[in-house]
């Protein structure tokens, strides 16, 4: 038991140093693994109702961003896409000595523009496929993204404005 004790200390000591990544390499894959699940069992344009008139499967073939702005320009997304992967990449270091809050964020929206950009690589579209009615399709690279910004609005608007962070350190 001890030494079961002792190999969970160690996952989660690994996990902790390493949630950054996990955190991206997490919402890329189960982003792409639920698209492709979509792919192989939908045609686009087909919904499946889960809860009638309040959330279905419905497969949505996206070519813009966001609620479909900027529609059919692909070559500027990619460029968009690419230029947010560079400039994270510029400001990680900052972010790895920053609150914790701000670079879960930051990796969120990473790991959501990622994903999404590997879809408009390979095909010019982005799938969507969540559909609660009430609300554009959106894909769990979507959830990440808004989830990251919520982070860091979070961060910079209780965290680090309040001094909290310095105090915490």
């Amino acid at each position: 038991m001890k030494k079961f004790l002792s190999l969970v200390e160690i996952v989660f000591a690994i996990l902790f140093i390493h949630r950054d990544k996990l955190l991206f390499f997490g919402v890329v894959a189960g982003d792409q693994l639920t698209k492709a699940l979509v792919m192989r069992s939908m045609v686009p344009g087909q919904s499946i109702p889960i809860l009638q008139d309040v959330f279905h499967l419905t497969y949505v073939l996206n070519p813009g961003a966001a609620f479909g702005i900027l529609s059919n320009q692909r070559m500027f997304l990619l460029i968009m896409g690419a230029a947010l992967i560079l400039a994270t990449a510029y400001f990680y270091p900052l972010l790895k000595k920053s609150d914790g809050f701000l670079r879960f964020g930051a990796t969120a929206i990473l790991s959501g523009a990622v994903a999404n950009l590997i879809d408009r690589i390979q095909t010019g579209y982005v799938v969507d496929f969540f559909d609660f009615r009430v609300w554009p399709v959106f894909n769990v690279a979507d959830i990440a993204i808004v989830l990251g910004m919520g982070l860091m609005i979070y961060s910079i608007l209780f965290r680090l404005d309040a001094g909290k962070v310095e105090a915490e350190q």
